[in-house]
């Protein structure tokens, strides 16, 4: 089984070699701003890993962005990375904390787009109390947001698959609880993931996902792998 833990606190440039891949016809952004115009506004990201969706938001427009994650060496990087490619400025801000989805080191009511990618999902592998965890999460990110402003997950449906997976389990519960109990609205993304061939395909992506799917990519000769996104959205 792929210790996730680990690879977020021990192998995090290969994570962010692996991700630079991803959503390889931008796809992703588009989905984000049509739930909420980005131009300006305060966003918390929660799980910002190694800045992928940050740097996304940040040339988007947004204002000002306070972002979190648990794994300090994820974090460097995603520092690093948009120091190097975007300016502080007094319209554009921009602050990454370590930190936990339970207790974000954020105020209340500040932010108007509260967004959390690939996050609340692996507390079903990790927690046996996951649902609590995840209501914890959950009521989090509707603490730090405005009145009239948007909450957005980001969770997968299935890499390396041709049709979204029909989950089952705690995922599957998981996924139904955003639904029906946030009263989450539900979108399908195609996020593919894009590398210069299959064998640079199998490289990057064996350590996270394991040999189920690099037995796919060598089988089809996959240089760009199918994946599916789930973006759930709500406004409060």
């Amino acid at each position: 089984m792929v210790d996730y833990r680990r690879i977020y606190s021990e192998e995090a440039d290969a994570y962010e070699h692996m991700v630079a891949g991803e959503d390889c016809d931008g796809v992703l952004l588009p989905a984000i701003e049509a739930v909420c115009p980005l131009e300006g506004i305060h966003v918390v990201e929660v799980g910002v890993g190694t800045g992928r969706i940050t740097q996304l938001l940040l040339e988007a427009g947004v204002g000002r962005l306070v972002g979190v994650d648990p794994s300090m060496t994820m974090l460097s990087i995603a520092e690093e990375k948009l120091e190097k490619r975007l300016e502080r400025t007094e319209e554009v801000a921009w602050s990454l904390h370590v930190g936990q989805a339970s207790a974000l080191p954020v105020a209340a009511a500040t932010a108007d787009l509260a967004i959390a990618g690939w996050v609340f999902g692996h507390f079903t592998g990790w927690y046996p109390n996951w649902r609590e965890r995840v209501d914890q999460a959950i009521a989090e990110l509707e603490r730090v947001t405005k009145p009239g402003g948007a909450n957005i997950v980001i969770e997968t449906l299935g890499t390396g698959v041709e049709e979204p997976l029909a989950l089952k389990g705690r995922t599957a519960e998981y996924y139904r609880c955003l639904e029906e109990d946030y009263s989450f609205v539900r979108e399908t993304l195609r996020t593919d993931y894009q590398f210069a061939s299959p064998r640079a395909a199998e490289a990057a992506c064996a350590f996270f996902f394991g040999d189920a799917l690099t037995e796919r990519i060598r089988d089809n000769q996959w240089s760009r792998i199918p994946e599916w996104t789930g973006l759930w959205w709500r406004k409060l």
